[in-house]
C-alpha cells in the first residue's frame, strides 16, 4: 500500500476532505474521490460514474483514456510522464 501511495504522490495531487481524498492530475484536473464507495457519483470506485467508469475519458480506470492509458504522459504511475 505504501508503494502505491508513493507513486501517486509523485505524479498527482491528493487533498483530504469530508468525502475522503480527492485526486487531481498534474494539470489540475479533478479525477475523482479516492474511496471505496461504489455509490459516490465522484468516486473512482463507482463503475458507472464519470471518474470510475472504464469508458469515461476522465477516469483513471479507462485504459484508452488520458489518465488511465499507460503510455499517456498523464497516466498516474508512468515514470516518464510529466
Amino acid at each position: 500500500m505504501k508503494k502505491i501511495v508513493f507513486i501517486i504522490s509523485l505524479t498527482a495531487t491528493m487533498f483530504a476532505s469530508a468525502d475522503g481524498a480527492k485526486l487531481y492530475s498534474n494539470d489540475g484536473k479533478f479525477l475523482g474521490n479516492v474511496n471505496n464507495n461504489p455509490y459516490d457519483s465522484n468516486s473512482i470506485s463507482n463503475p458507472y460514474g464519470k471518474y470510475g467508469s472504464k469508458y469515461s475519458a476522465d477516469s483513471i480506470n479507462n485504459p484508452y483514456g488520458t489518465y488511465g492509458n499507460k503510455y499517456s504522459n498523464e497516466y498516474t504511475p508512468n515514470p516518464y510522464g510529466n
